[in-house]
C-alpha cells in the first residue's frame, strides 16, 4: 500500500510539473505590474494636496499626461496641443490677450488662463467655475470649435492605433484599449502636478531667504488690502468676483460668456463675476483680467485705485459703506506692491 502511495504521488508531481513546463507563461502573462504611486513633495505652508480617490497620481499616469498634454494628435488639425496655448515660462498661459493659436485662428472670447496649483481649486474651474474637477477640465477645450475642435470618439481612435500610447495607457490605468476616461485621467494627473511653490516668497516662508524692506510692505499691503480674494499660500480665494471691469454685464454672445459666474448660476449677484486668478507668477503672465483687457501690471494696480466701476453686482469688498470704490493706492504702495509680486515669480516652476 506504502508503494502504490508513493507511486501516486510521484505521478501527481509529474503530471502538474509537465502542465507547467509546457504552459511556462500562462500565469505571469496575466500578472501585470500596477502603476507606481507618485508624492509631490510640498513645502510645510501649503496644505495637503486634494486627490481624488478615483484617480491617483503615479509615475505612468503623470507621464502618459505630459505626452499628450504636448500631442498635437489632440486636435482637428494635428498642429494644436495643449501646450500651444499654455506655454511654461509665462505660467503655463499664452500671452495674448485673446488667443488666436487654436485651430481656426478665430479670436477666442476670454483669455487663456495660467495653469498652476489647479489641484487646490476646489470651487469650479474656468473663469466662471463651469467645470467642477480637473478630470472634467480637458474635454471642453479638445471639443471646442475654435480651440482643438476634435470629438473624443475620433481622438480615441486615433490613439488606440498607436501602440505606444496603448502600451501606456495599460501600464498607466490598465486595459488593453485607449479610454476617453483614462485620457482625461492622464491629462488631470498631469496638471495637477504643475505646482508653483518654489518662490523667493516660498523660501522666505520655509527660513531660506529674507525678504527686502520694500518687499515685506508690499506683502503686507496684500494682506491688508487685498485680502481675501489674493490670500496666501496660493494668492487666490479660488472665487468669483465683479472686480468692476465695467457697469453692465448683459452680453448674450456664446451664451453669455462674457457675464461671468452668471451664465453658469443665474445668481444676479455673480454677473459679471469671474474667477480670482492667483497673483503666482504674475509678473510673467501679462496680460491680464478674464478677457485680458489690462495689458501689464502698473495698469491693473491704476485700475483697482482709480478706475472701478459700479454696478449691482460689484464686490462688497470693492464698495465699502463710506469709502472710496476700489482701492486707494499710493505711489508707495503700487512700488511696494510691484516688489513683491516679483517675489512670487517661481523660475523652477517656469523651466520646466
Amino acid at each position: 500500500m506504502a508503494l502504490i502511495n508513493v507511486r501516486a504521488i510521484l505521478g501527481w508531481s509529474f503530471l502538474c510539473f509537465w502542465v507547467a513546463s509546457c504552459n511556462p507563461l500562462k500565469d505571469t502573462e496575466q500578472v501585470v505590474a500596477g502603476p507606481t504611486p507618485l508624492s509631490i513633495p510640498l513645502p510645510a505652508h501649503l496644505p495637503a494636496m486634494p486627490i481624488p480617490s478615483g484617480n491617483p497620481l503615479t509615475v505612468e499616469g503623470v507621464a502618459l499626461g505630459k505626452q499628450l498634454f504636448n500631442d498635437p494628435i489632440l486636435s482637428i488639425n494635428n498642429r494644436v496641443s495643449c501646450g500651444t496655448c499654455h506655454l511654461p515660462n509665462i505660467g503655463f498661459a499664452d500671452g495674448q490677450a485673446l488667443s488666436t493659436l487654436g485651430v481656426t485662428g478665430v479670436r477666442l472670447p476670454r483669455h487663456t488662463p495660467t495653469l498652476q496649483n489647479l489641484a487646490w481649486h476646489n470651487a469650479g474651474l474656468f473663469w466662471d467655475g463651469g467645470v467642477r474637477n480637473l478630470e472634467s477640465l480637458s474635454a471642453a477645450p479638445i471639443q471646442e470649435h475654435d480651440e482643438m475642435g476634435q470629438n473624443m470618439i475620433v481622438v480615441v481612435n486615433l490613439l488606440n492605433r498607436s501602440g505606444d500610447y496603448k502600451a501606456k495607457f495599460r501600464k498607466a490605468f490598465g486595459g488593453d484599449s485607449v479610454t476617453q476616461s483614462g485620457l482625461l485621467k492622464a491629462l488631470a494627473q498631469y496638471m495637477r502636478t504643475l505646482v508653483s511653490a518654489d518662490s523667493k516668497y516660498d523660501q522666505y516662508r520655509a527660513g531660506k531667504a529674507m525678504l527686502t524692506a520694500q518687499e515685506l510692505d508690499g506683502l503686507q499691503i496684500v494682506t491688508t488690502k487685498c485680502s481675501p480674494c489674493h490670500e496666501a499660500p496660493f494668492f487666490t480665494d479660488h472665487l468669483f468676483h465683479n472686480n468692476g471691469l465695467q457697469a453692465v454685464y448683459n452680453d448674450p454672445y456664446k451664451e453669455g460668456i462674457r457675464m461671468g459666474r452668471y451664465r453658469i448660476t443665474f445668481f444676479e449677484p455673480d454677473r459679471g463675476a469671474f474667477k480670482t486668478p492667483t497673483l503666482r507668477n504674475i509678473m510673467v503672465s501679462a496680460p491680464y483680467m478674464h478677457d485680458g483687457r489690462i495689458a501689464d501690471i502698473d495698469a491693473v494696480l491704476e485700475h483697482y485705485n482709480s478706475q472701478v466701476q459700479e454696478s449691482p453686482s460689484l464686490d462688497t469688498l470693492l464698495n465699502k459703506p463710506a469709502q472710496p470704490i476700489g482701492i486707494p493706492l499710493s505711489t508707495t504702495e503700487k512700488a511696494a506692491l510691484k516688489a513683491f509680486f516679483a517675489t512670487l515669480t517661481d523660475p523652477a516652476f517656469l523651466a520646466q
